[in-house]
């Protein structure tokens, strides 16, 4: 008799119907749906009026600029036309304007006023730079027209630095500007400072004046003299000159002697370059530009808030005005009981 073999085959794969994932999913739909017939009970038992409050408290847009509730949004009995509730219970009813928040137009209007300020300091750096060149150009052509002075054109150095506008002018090729020791100006010197001075005496920038000399010691002296009093001598000598010329005195801003401490040939102190006067036109101290006037009223500019109540639209009485500093009364929420 053949041998009978029963094979038990053993099957798996149900534990994942005792699993914990699908009570998840199943709390959270119980949960919503509670949500739900707990808003509907909620509209169902509210009236219309309670219902227009809660959609007027959540409207920031629809803020009122003339009365504010105070009894709470679902104790109030009917919307005033004005579109705010009124309260029997509630405190007495004050008024106040609101500005409305800042829209896009009223940031964009304050960012274009600081981009404007900023155009306006590079237009006025360009026009100064502008002026500047004309000086130097109109100083060139009228040293190249006189015969006098076209001699001299070689003892006359004007460059742009950041400081300003600098004319030089300096001792060269045995041509100097004072005598040696002296702080009198030669009369050569006081034809150059005169066609100096009509080249910017209607430039409105301030003059900045020093006196350099080179490193040979001051020799005529006792010791109290030396080539720091003698700078300073020459360039005050070159300040008076130039307001004789019609510079008037309130255009210098700066009038120094620095002796030999900045050398215009650093490797040969006592090259007679060295001995020079500067006569400098302050970059930035002319007329500034004017900024915009951040206070001007726009179309889009906010309104500004008053604190004076305006006319009641019913009896046209006027209410008394807040005081800003108090607390404000917010509404509150209640819920009404089931009857």
């Amino acid at each position: 008799m053949p041998d009978i073999v029963i094979k038990k085959v053993k099957k798996g794969g149900h534990g994942g119907h005792h699993g914990g994932s699908w009570k998840v999913a199943y709390a959270d739909f119980v949960t919503a749906m509670m949500a739900f017939f707990l808003l509907l009970w909620l509209l169902g038992s509210s009236t219309d009026e309670q219902l227009k409050g809660i959609s007027n408290y959540f409207a920031p847009e629809s803020i009122s600029q003339s009365e504010s509730g105070a009894g709470g949004l679902l104790a109030g009995t009917k919307l005033a036309d004005s579109g705010t509730m009124r309260s029997e219970n509630g405190a007495p009813v004050i008024q106040m304007d609101i500005p409305p928040t800042p829209d896009a137009t009223t940031v964009q209007n304050q960012a274009k006023g600081e981009t404007d300020a900023e155009k306006a300091a590079r237009e006025a750096a360009a026009n100064e730079k502008k002026e500047f060149d004309k000086a130097a150009q109109d100083l060139k052509e009228a040293m190249e027209k006189s015969p006098e002075l076209k001699e001299l054109s070689k003892n006359l150095l004007v460059e742009q630095t950041d400081e300003g506008l600098r004319i030089q002018i300096i001792d060269k090729d045995g041509t100097s500007m004072f005598p040696s020791g002296s702080a009198d100006l030669r009369d050569h010197t006081r034809l150059l400072l005169k066609q100096v001075a009509t080249a910017i005496k209607d430039m409105p920038q301030k003059i900045a004046i020093e006196g350099h000399t080179d490193s040979v010691p001051y020799s005529h002296s006792d010791g109290t003299y030396s080539n720091w009093e003698l700078s300073a001598d020459r360039a005050l000598a070159t300040r008076r000159e130039l307001q004789s010329d019609g510079l008037p005195d309130d255009r210098f801003g700066k009038v120094s002697g620095v002796a030999d401490t900045v050398p215009f040939i650093k490797d040969d102190p006592k090259d007679e370059r060295n001995r020079r006067i500067s006569i400098t036109l302050l970059r930035g101290t002319g007329k500034q530009p004017e900024k915009p006037d951040d206070t001007q009223k726009t179309d889009d500019a906010a309104p500004q808030s008053s604190l004076f109540a305006p006319r009641d639209r019913d009896n046209n009485t006027e209410t008394p005005a807040i005081d800003p500093d108090a607390p404000v009364r917010r509404p509150t929420f209640s819920v009404p009981s089931r009857n």
